[in-house]
């Protein structure tokens, strides 16, 4: 059975912390940012101000292929008006990012499956990086 499901409003914004700007700004722009250690050469996400793997300070910004594979997800069909799919996707960079997939059958998204970032608008039109099924 192959059912495209409806875009779900976004009613709940995100927590947004000091220096979390450039991400927001860059997502409203249609690219995704990911924090890079400039020590250990790793990326990570969610971002911080310091790298999560040596503890260095030295951490930058640095663009994002917006690629990857569903690392884990799950079917939410419960709780609100249209059923969403929440999902670890496992960037080509290497982190892992707990977001949504979209535009897609929900009943067809599944593990290792390819995905494209994308971006939706919050009710208030905040972008936020969501992913969606590609053939890569």
């Amino acid at each position: 059975m192959s059912k495209n499901f409806k875009d779900r409003e976004i009613n709940v914004e995100p927590a947004m912390n000091i220096g979390d700007e450039p991400y927001f700004a860059a997502a409203a722009e249609g690219r995704l940012l990911l924090k890079k250690c400039q020590d250990c050469g790793r990326h990570h996400h969610y971002p911080r101000g310091i790298c999560p793997f040596c503890f260095s300070s030295a951490v930058q910004w640095t663009d994002a292929a917006g690629k990857g594979s569903i690392y884990s997800c799950t079917v939410v069909r419960k709780g609100g008006s249209e059923p969403f799919c929440l999902a670890y996707v496992e960037l080509d960079e290497g982190p892992r990012m707990l977001t949504n997939i979209v535009d897609c059958d929900l009943d067809a998204v599944r593990i290792g499956q390819p995905v494209q970032v994308t971006f939706k608008k919050t009710v208030r039109g905040t972008s936020l990086p969501m992913f969606t099924p590609t053939d890569r």
